[in-house]
């Protein structure tokens, strides 16, 4: 059974809102207003408070209007003209409204336009200004919630991907392919030894920052590709597709990486032919990553510390782009394909 801990945790904001405008839906029950003298407001009293009850109804509206549309389209863009016209619409509606429900419910008074719009002005202001608290409060709170989280999970992964990014045995079986090459004095052997240079100068420094230019990001992975290539040999069927015509654009450094790195540690071993697709374009501000590669159902001898999976990376990617990435992993007919895309962050 649910601890009552356990449901308000989970409804929290929506019984805050509620209990909130309950509060907000009795006041004309405690503080009548009326328009007319006191006999008046005593004999009218039950009319008034229907009133008053069904004009609170535009105040809800208002509110949300605020915090989900107007807050963040208009005030937070600055278009202050826009956000004032919109309001002022908005109250002159509710003037309006006001009027026929006076007539409706008390017929035998006249309508008198700015006691309307005195009694309905504060209520107004406030729920305007209760909004824009409200909305700033609340994108502070999560603002400083994503940023905790993101300082969390890079501390956390942050020795992964310096460490373990590329798994300790692969630097050993390049090192000894060097070797293997020095001996027989090939001409691919001063190549190799530039290309594993700037794969770990990547590694310790420029991961250091918060962003890189995608063509430096793309340089890595060319690189880790033909080392990769070079180790495993011509077995592997490695084809990369990488059309970054937009280059000048920045995301976080080994953000792609790890889809790689998983192709080439599931995709081949004991897998016959083994093929690896790997395709990049980006276009519009956006970036389509897609890598495909064969897998095997059989149980594999994992390196423990060859990199981080793929939920990790899902979850970075979360955090880092919300809304504006795509995710998808598949496995059909024996292939794992995993695609993505994201909008640059401008």
């Amino acid at each position: 059974m649910r601890s009552p801990k356990t449901f308000f945790q989970k409804y929290q904001t929506a019984i805050i809102h509620v209990l909130a405008w309950s509060i907000f839906f009795l006041l004309p029950v405690i503080f009548q207003q009326g328009y007319q003298d006191d006999r008046s407001r005593s004999v009218h009293s039950g009319e008034f408070l229907s009133l008053n009850t069904l004009t609170s109804v535009f105040w809800v509206l208002l509110f949300y209007l605020n915090t989900l549309i107007l807050i963040p389209k208009l005030l937070y863009h600055k278009k202050f003209l826009w956000y004032f016209l919109i309001h002022l619409c908005f109250f002159l509606l509710v003037i309006y409204f006001h009027r026929l429900l006076f007539g409706l419910l008390l017929p035998d008074l006249s309508f008198v336009f700015y006691r309307s719009a005195f009694y309905n002005g504060f209520p107004f202001i406030f729920v305007v200004l209760a909004a824009i608290a409200f909305r700033a409060v609340s994108d502070k709170i999560k603002s400083d919630s994503m940023a905790n989280e993101r300082l969390k999970e890079n501390l956390k992964t942050e020795l992964a991907f310096l460490r373990s990014q590329i798994s300790p045995h692969f630097i050993l079986n390049i090192l000894n392919n060097m070797v293997a090459l020095a001996r027989m004095k090939s001409e691919a052997l001063e190549p190799s030894l530039m290309k594993l240079s700037s794969l770990m100068r990547y590694m310790l420094f420029e991961t250091d920052e918060e962003k890189v230019p995608l063509k430096t990001e793309l340089e890595y992975l060319q690189s880790y590709m033909d080392l990769q290539q070079q180790r495993i040999g011509s077995r592997l069927k490695l084809v990369a597709d990488l059309q970054a015509t937009e280059d000048w654009h920045s995301l976080e450094p080994m953000l792609l990486i790890p889809f790689v790195e998983n192709a080439l540690k599931h995709g081949t071993g004991m897998i016959p032919d083994p093929a690896i697709y790997i395709s990049l374009k980006t276009k519009d501000s956006q970036l389509h990553f897609s890598v495909k590669n064969k897998y095997s159902n059989q149980e594999e001898t994992r390196d423990p510390i060859s990199g981080i999976d793929l939920a990790n990376v899902s979850r970075r990617l979360e955090l880092l782009y919300g809304s504006n990435h795509s995710l998808s992993i598949e496995k059909t007919d024996g292939w794992f394909t995993v695609n993505l895309q994201l909008t640059f962050k401008p």
